[in-house]
């Protein structure tokens, strides 16, 4: 199993959408038995500037990571997806074991 992590800004849209819910929407349409976003609360990117979730913060500064754990050949499906739409975003990909108790 793979787990495949994406890093977007909450402020980027794609098809009209967040690109977060893009991604997700993308993934459920490809049989993809699930995935989470989750929004941060603060950080920085490759800018070094400080994004914090506070009263003053503008909106849709800080990131959402999408998550899915897939096999092989739905990860290659929803790269080439990626790819054929020609998104630029830092994903990060791990092989994984998966278990249950």
């Amino acid at each position: 199993m793979n787990l495949l992590s994406f890093y977007v800004s909450e402020k980027h849209h794609h098809a009209g959408m967040p690109l977060y819910a893009w991604l997700l929407e993308q993934a459920k349409s490809q049989g993809i038995s699930g995935g989470s976003a989750f929004r941060s609360i603060a950080g920085f990117g490759r800018h070094g500037r400080m994004h914090e979730d506070t009263f003053f913060e503008l909106a849709g500064e800080l990131a959402v990571k999408v998550e899915f754990i897939m096999d092989e050949a739905q990860t290659e499906k929803l790269l080439d997806t990626l790819h054929s739409a020609d998104m630029k975003m830092l994903y990060t990909f791990q092989k994984i074991e998966v278990a249950q108790i």
